[in-house]
């Protein structure tokens, strides 16, 4: 039987999986009726499922089944050498991890490269999935920020150069979040400590210094993807900024957004018990 992380917890219990060759780390948390909820996680150093979403998976869980993985390239996951078109790359690998586990259908969480990730799985297999959360994603443009963004520039030269370093893992994530306060002693290590995972370091998915190889689906047709989707961003989002909302609004046709004052890339973070208590409301249809 699946447990349920609560706070102060320890972590799940590793799983893993294999797809196409690769081996897949995730944790599975909680149970019940509903859809179970595929949880995404961004791109950043040090990123990983836990690192993302470790304060949120208790509370989703309390009413449904929640799978957090690491993706490939990423955490304990394998890291194979991945080419351009990595929203694609990974929406058919996550797929894959779904068929593993024998599960059809899921309702999906992303977070910056993970919104990208879901957007691209609704386009291509979208009857596979329920209703859709968007955070901060990327692979949209902005209306009036100067791109690359400071946040998008320091995450990708973070392996440029001399390579990852605690000053420039400390300044990458300063970027990420509001209040600073959030970024304690134990989050920068840990993520530090991922970071410098030799292999990581010598294969990071999301390149080194140049432009990251990921395609450009906000020239896709998103006016198909019909799934109710909640789009939440921070106000002082300095990775991808607020301005890069109105075209994917726009395009989206069951759409609708909430703003968090006061409060950067990371919402599910550094907001943690209003992003829960959101998240599940929309997911049990209940948002208002």
């Amino acid at each position: 039987m699946n447990t349920v992380a609560t706070a102060g917890e320890a972590k799940p219990e590793s799983r893993y999986v294999d797809v196409e060759g690769v081996r897949i780390h995730y944790y599975d948390v909680g149970s019940g009726a509903a859809n179970p909820l595929l949880m995404i996680h961004g791109a950043g150093p040090g990123a990983s499922g836990w690192a993302n979403y470790s304060r949120n998976a208790a509370a989703l869980g309390e009413r449904r089944r929640v799978l957090i993985p690491d993706l490939p390239g990423f955490g304990r996951s394998g890291k194979p050498k991945l080419e351009h078109g990595l929203y694609g790359i990974y929406a058919r690998m996550l797929f894959g991890f779904l068929d593993a586990l024998g599960i059809e259908r899921v309702d999906g969480v992303g977070n910056s490269l993970g919104g990208g990730i879901i957007v691209k799985m609704a386009l291509t297999q979208a009857n596979r999935l329920g209703r859709l959360v968007l955070m901060g994603p990327a692979g949209m443009p902005s209306m009036l920020t100067p791109q690359p963004t400071i946040g998008i520039r320091n995450i990708l030269e973070y392996y440029a150069g001399e390579g990852p370093t605690r000053e420039k893992l400390e300044r990458t994530l300063r970027m990420m979040v509001y209040d600073q306060a959030n970024l304690t002693p134990e989050l920068l290590e840990q993520r530090y400590q991922t970071s410098i995972d030799p292999e990581i370091v010598a294969n990071w998915p999301i390149g080194k210094g140049g432009p990251p190889p990921l395609e450009a689906i906000w020239r896709e047709d998103l006016t198909a993807i019909r799934n109710e989707t909640l789009v939440i961003w921070g106000r002082d989002d300095r990775v991808n900024t607020l301005d890069m909302f109105p075209l994917l609004l726009s395009q989206l046709q069951n759409s609708q957004l909430t703003v968090f004052s006061r409060c950067g890339h990371w919402v599910q973070w550094e907001r943690a018990k209003p992003f829960n208590a959101l998240v599940d409301a929309f997911l049990r249809g209940d948002y208002s």
